[in-house]
C-alpha cells in the first residue's frame, strides 16, 4: 500500500514537472494565510519535490500543510495577495484602465470583492 502511494506521488510530481510547473514566487507563498493552506503534497515530501510540483513549502507553522497550493499569479508581483487582504482603491464598476491610472491592481475574476485594490510591497515576500 505504501509503495503504491509513493508511486502515485512520484507520477503526479513527474507529470507536474513535465507540464512546466515551477517554483512559485515568494509572494504567492508567504502571503498565504496558514489557515487557508490546501495540501499539495504527501507525508515526507521534500521542499525540492514540492517546488517541482509548482507548490509552496514552509515548515515553520505546525498543524497546517507544509507543501501547499500557492496563491494565483497576478500580472504584477505586488498584486499577489489573498482576497481578504485587498484594500479598495476604486469604486464599483471601475475599469482596469482607470484603476491602473491610480497605480493600483485590478482583478475582476471574483465577485463581491474589491476589483481595484492597492498593491503591497514585494520586499515583504520571502520563502
Amino acid at each position: 500500500m505504501a509503495g503504491a502511494r509513493l508511486l502515485a506521488a512520484v507520477l503526479v510530481l513527474g507529470l507536474c514537472a513535465m507540464a512546466g510547473a515551477g517554483k512559485p514566487s515568494p509572494c504567492q507563498c508567504s502571503r498565504m494565510n496558514p489557515d487557508s493552506r490546501k495540501n499539495c503534497g504527501f507525508p515526507g515530501i521534500t521542499s525540492e519535490q514540492c517546488f517541482a510540483a509548482g507548490c509552496c513549502f514552509d515548515t515553520t507553522v505546525p498543524g497546517v500543510p507544509w507543501c501547499f497550493t500557492p496563491l494565483p499569479m497576478e500580472d504584477k508581483e505586488e498584486c499577489v495577495m489573498e482576497v481578504s487582504a485587498r484594500v479598495n482603491c476604486g469604486y464599483p464598476g471601475i475599469s482596469s484602465e482607470v484603476c491602473a491610472s491610480r497605480k493600483c491592481c485590478f482583478s475582476d475574476t471574483i465577485p463581491e470583492v474589491p476589483w481595484c485594490f492597492f498593491p503591497k510591497p514585494v520586499q515583504d515576500c520571502h520563502y
